[in-house]
């Protein structure tokens, strides 16, 4: 399931222009030259930017305070090196505008869309325009990943033809686990570098008479999604990338053996009375943001939390992360050799209204310093390797920085691309009724036939 990490405020679209006289050196929100910052790359390619002098570039998203402002701090090393006007206007209703603006000839140059679904399918209708001519090949190379994010940005024109529409800039990650660097260390445990290693710590923290995970699945009438990602992220780490789209494509059956197989794998840790924290019965029923807690009891209830980039939200008051807690990536199975797979999510650029200036910020996001001044400021993660690391606002985004950046490979959550009564329904209740004991093949045969059912 995806959750915004963004903060999105209802209110006023609001706009703010850059010119060549309001985005003076003295405005820039970190002098050139000064910080944790790429600034030879940025001088070199200031030096032979173009003159943009009375030309706009409109840009519309959903970031609204603070991170409409963050986003303007950005613009404006544009601006100062070009002479363009930069406006971003920032809306709660961007999903709906986007598509009226763009269906009546109103679209502003670029469109950042929350999730690639409404980009795919307005390229499917001739409202965007493929990126510049080389911007593929530079994803390729310098995004960890970098096919992935290729495939994630790529969808079909109006004529069926595969076209490059797409530049991810923020991402989050999903594939995290989290547990008590105290606790690890009283009880001589040590962070697994594998699936095999996460199994073994599992059943070793069982041997000692503690439970190892806490996992829950309640979310009011969402409960269940939880176990989604758990699935998808066990499916990404027993099949390669190309099942794990056949999969949320329904190119291959739900209930499939290898589907059924990663839902008995994340079954391994979830429907064992001796795994989970207050057993398996406990699981459907306990709230995921109350799920975390048993980390910091005392005695831990638990040592063990697999969850997105957001749960520190749900972490008690006062809890300092690298002390109180810590992170690390929910590894692959080193037998089968499949890399370091990545489950998340992700923002895009996508032009709505082509011209030469367009063209020139979007070769301007190349540059590590147009994601380096927002990560020093906000939760902004890229799998930009061009970047320094140090310039990440904390240790907790700058961990998850490394994570994308090593990252073989990256998908979005596959319950957000099945259609909503598959992924936000029969998946969810299915998950619930597996954890409660059902069949996981006569789990996977009832969503199927549901996703039959929609077709």
């Amino acid at each position: 399931m995806k959750f915004r990490l963004m903060a999105c405020t209802a209110g006023i679209a609001l706009s703010l222009a850059f010119g060549a006289g309001a985005a003076s050196a003295a405005d820039l929100k970190f002098p050139v030259g000064e910080g944790p910052f790429n600034w030879d790359s940025y001088n070199k390619w200031a030096e032979s930017a173009p003159d943009l002098k009375g030309q706009t570039v409109t840009i519309a998203g959903p970031w609204l305070q603070p991170e409409d402002g963050y986003f303007r701090s950005v613009l404006a090393y544009f601006a100062e090196a070009t002479g363009a006007e930069v406006i971003y206007t920032g809306s709660d209703s961007f999903e709906q505008q986007i598509v009226i603006d763009a269906e009546a000839g109103a679209a502003p140059n670029i469109a950042v869309f929350p999730q690639p679904g409404l980009a795919s399918d307005m390229a499917a209708r001739g409202l965007l325009t493929p990126l510049p001519e080389g911007m593929g090949g530079w994803v390729a190379d310098n995004y960890g990943a970098g096919d992935s994010w290729v495939n994630l940005g790529t969808y079909q024109d109006k004529d069926g033809a595969d076209q490059l529409y797409g530049f991810f800039y923020n991402v989050n990650v999903k594939s995290l686990v989290w547990y008590v660097p105290e606790n690890f260390e009283d009880a001589g445990y040590e962070v697994p570098e594998s699936m095999e290693d996460l199994k073994a710590l599992t059943e070793q923290i069982v041997a000692d008479g503690e439970t190892p995970w806490c996992i829950g699945l309640g979310s009011g009438a969402a409960t269940g999604w939880p176990a989604t990602d758990w699935v998808e992220d066990m499916m990404l780490r027993t099949q390669s990338a190309d099942v794990y789209d056949q999969w949320t494509k329904n190119e291959i059956p739900f209930d499939d053996e290898r589907v059924v197989a990663a839902i008995e794998e994340f079954g391994w840790f979830a429907r064992d009375d001796a795994k989970v924290a207050g057993g398996a019965n406990a699981v459907a029923s306990t709230d995921f943001r109350d799920s975390p807690k048993g980390l910091f009891s005392s005695p831990p209830q638990c040592y063990l939390h697999r969850q997105a980039s957001f749960v520190p939200a749900f972490f008690p008051d006062g809890v300092e992360f690298g002390s109180d807690v810590d992170f690390f990536y929910f590894p692959a199975y080193a037998e089968k050799d499949l890399g370091n797979p990545v489950l998340g999510g992700g923002t895009l650029m996508a032009i709505t209204n082509p011209s030469d200036a367009t063209n020139e910020l979007m070769k301007f996001f190349q540059l590590p310093l147009a994601h380096e001044v927002m990560m020093a400021q906000t939760g902004f993660l890229t799998p930009h390797k061009g970047v320094n690391l140090e310039a990440y606002l904390n240790d907790t985004l700058r961990g998850q920085g490394e994570i994308l950046i090593n990252a073989t490979t990256f998908r979005f959550d596959g319950s957000d691309l099945m259609p909503g009564g598959v992924g936000a329904g029969t998946f969810w209740t299915g998950m619930v009724d597996y954890t409660g004991g059902k069949d996981a093949k006569e789990v996977a045969s009832e969503i199927q036939k549901s996703w039959d059912a929609l077709k």
